[in-house]
């Protein structure tokens, strides 16, 4: 394997989801609660399937509001695909 063939592997395998790095998944969540706990609300990562799924249970006020699939998509979802490679959604669990 020449250089460039292993380095193109090493790059391919970091960004499979099995190379996800669960601390970082935290270290993201754990940036975007301030903003969840602001309306009451938080969450709990349940699990990050092999397909790059992240699975959260909201909590508090975010597991009634009318509003969590927005912030699930549009605010949790683009951060984690943004910091953490290999992200492909997130999925609300109950």
């Amino acid at each position: 394997m020449t250089q460039s063939e292993n380095v193109t592997a090493e790059t391919q395998e970091a960004a499979t989801p099995s190379a996800i790095d669960l601390m970082k998944v935290q270290e993201v969540l754990n940036s975007v609660r301030p903003f969840l706990q602001a309306d009451g609300g938080d969450c709990e990562l349940v699990d990050v399937t092999d397909e790059g799924v992240v699975k959260l249970r909201l909590q508090g006020a975010c597991g009634s509001c009318p509003s969590s699939t927005y912030t699930l998509k549009l605010g949790i979802e683009e951060q984690l695909k943004q910091f953490v490679p290999g992200i492909t959604s997130v999925e609300q669990v109950f």
